[in-house]
């Protein structure tokens, strides 16, 4: 592979998600075409409409006889004239009940064309397939004076980030048609959405430890205006809640990373290369070892808020269940697995400085007190949003836990965590997104019969739980096992048996609750009386894709598996 090839495969991940945002921000919404209502409000779960739910016995009605009589609309008791009949408001906990773009002859905006949003994607996965080829067998390519990087790890990332990308933009155009019907807003979340893969691109790619901090954090700006863009109270707050307790982590890995190029420069590594993370792991062991502890204290802290582990966990459930569902996939599916492998990075120069016991102590603390909290919470959950927030807190816990047992074994067995949960989550948190348009309500409770009510829909999410419940032939299942096996193995098996414990609490709770909404009949038996609810083609493709890929993977990794265990000896070996 020549010098010019390399540069290009590790330029074009960031380069060309930052050229389509900017494309969206110069040229807007293009394509324009007509969208009538007769051509599908049954047959796609994007666009399908359903009456306000039956009214409560709590709420007596009474009409006037000058009101019946003329067939006006009926007034509650003791309240105001009962709005007509059509889609309800606004709600707190979902988007606009009925689809903006469509009504009547209504046109929809295409943000300029469905195929524009996959190409970020698709680069991303090129450039890490193509490196999958070579590097294994040849060893890190860098590129302009190793200011990028790429390893086994780089890029076992890169490869995640790209599949989780393009289920979530194939995702995309469904779901932002009922999202806010003015074209600026649409402009906003393309622009924003190819500008946090770009950022979460740039961050894995970095060999400089300072440029790893920036890019995460880019990640956080970016993000915070994607959590907010319904602009309800509820999603605002979230994003102010996001911003104020990852910008204090990530300003506490700030003050880890000072220390760590302080300690470097103590120990007589060049001011150039005080942050490079090659030459870190090289002389680590030069390194002032109560420096060292210190920084490692406030890496595991600040990035780990960023990766949802305890104690700075609070913004994630809020975060994802406000933000739209293919952002929501995003944050869970990649963006907590990125923020997780800054830290391992750090984990290798703390491991060579102060060897495995002080890191082992940090990351498995965070991992069962996580995992606790997430099963505790999980048992509590009355909203399916969160639900699968709080998921998405139990499966960074035991990547965590896989890598503080440390050996490269458990190291590998995490890293294929991180791809099989990116993937069913995105399934997941894209289904989602359609349960809320077809029931208008994230309450689990109001949700029944999605099986019987939209069959394609109803597979789909009740798979993408199987799949995150670690059941076969998803690879969770494979990469728990794994991670079990290389626990005991180790000597740590009292750890494993506690999280084993907490685990199949959250178990039981993901079965209790998705069984309530997938299994029964329909609370509205008129609902389905025309047939039932068909999700489409178009939006059912990325959730069957993500299926497919997620159980192709538990079953054998294939031309991967290299990739996966040179990538699981750069952080086990030490």
């Amino acid at each position: 592979m020549t010098h010019a090839t390399t540069a290009l495969l590790l330029t074009a991940p960031i380069a060309v998600p930052l050229a389509t945002s900017a494309a969206h921000a110069a040229t807007g919404l293009r394509g324009v075409r007509p969208y009538r209502r007769a051509h599908a409000p049954r047959h796609s779960a994007a666009l399908a409409h359903r009456p306000p739910p039956p009214r409560t016995p709590a709420e007596p009605v009474r009409t006037t006889g000058a009101t019946a009589a003329a067939g006006g609309p009926a007034t509650l008791t003791g309240g105001p004239p009962a709005a007509p009949p059509g889609p309800p408001p606004f709600a707190t906990d979902g988007p606009p009940a009925a689809p903006p773009f469509a009504t009547g002859t209504d046109t929809v905006a295409r943000p300029l064309g469905t195929w524009l949003g996959l190409v970020s994607p698709a680069t991303i996965l090129f450039c890490g397939a193509a490196l999958a080829a070579t590097v294994p067998d040849r060893g890190p390519v860098t590129a302009y004076g190793r200011l990028l990087r790429a390893d086994a790890l780089t890029v076992w990332l890169l490869l995640a980030v790209g599949a989780v990308a393009a289920l979530a933009c194939a995702a995309n155009p469904a779901h932002l048609a009922h999202e806010r019907a003015d074209a600026g807003a649409a402009r906003r979340y393309n622009l924003l959405v190819h500008a946090f893969l770009a950022a979460m691109s740039a961050a894995v790619l970095a060999a400089n430890l300072g440029v790893l901090w920036i890019a995460i954090e880019a990640t956080t700006i970016v993000t915070a205006f994607l959590v907010g863009h319904r602009r309800t109270r509820a999603s605002v707050e979230a994003a102010w809640k996001y911003v104020v307790i990852c910008s204090a982590g990530i300003a506490l890995a700030f003050l880890g990373t000072v220390l760590i190029y302080y300690a470097a420069r103590q120990a007589g590594i060049s001011e150039a290369s005080a942050l490079d993370w090659p030459t870190l792991a090289a002389h680590a062991d030069r390194l002032d070892p109560a420096v060292t502890r210190l920084a490692m204290s406030l890496i595991v802290l600040g990035f780990g808020a960023k990766a949802g582990l305890a104690p700075l966990h609070a913004w994630l459930p809020d975060a994802h269940s406000q933000a739209p569902a293919p952002v929501s996939a995003l944050m869970s599916g990649v963006l907590l697995s990125v923020a997780f492998a800054g830290l391992l990075r750090y984990k290798v120069i703390a491991d060579a400085a102060l060897g495995t016991g002080y890191t082992r102590t940090l990351l498995a603390g965070a991992a069962l007190l996580t995992l606790a909290l997430a099963a505790i919470l999980l048992l509590a959950q009355r909203d399916y949003k969160r639900m699968l927030a709080y998921s998405s807190m139990e499966h960074m816990s035991l990547i965590a836990l896989g890598t503080a047992i440390g050996t490269p074994l458990a190291v590998s067995a995490a890293l294929l965590h991180i791809a099989g949960h990116g993937l069913a989550k995105t399934v997941a948190f894209c289904a989602s997104g359609h349960i809320l348009r077809i029931r208008r309500t994230a309450r689990i409770g109001r949700v029944r019969g999605l099986l019987a009510e939209a069959p394609a829909l109803g597979t789909t999410f009740g798979l993408a739980v199987v799949a995150l419940l670690g059941l076969p032939p998803f690879s969770l299942f494979a990469s728990e096992l794994g991670l079990a096996r290389a626990g005991f193995a180790a000597g740590h098996g009292k750890v494993v048996a506690v999280a084993l414990v907490l685990t199949l609490v959250s178990f039981a709770a993901l079965v209790t609750r998705t069984a309530r909404m997938v299994l029964g009949p329909p609370p509205e038996p008129e609902a389905v009386a025309d047939g039932p609810v068909r999700l489409g083609a178009a939006a059912a493709a990325p959730l069957v894709t993500g299926l497919v890929a997620a159980a192709a993977l538990g079953m054998a990794t294939g031309p991967l598996t290299r990739l996966l265990s040179a990538a699981g000896e750069i952080i086990g070996r030490h």
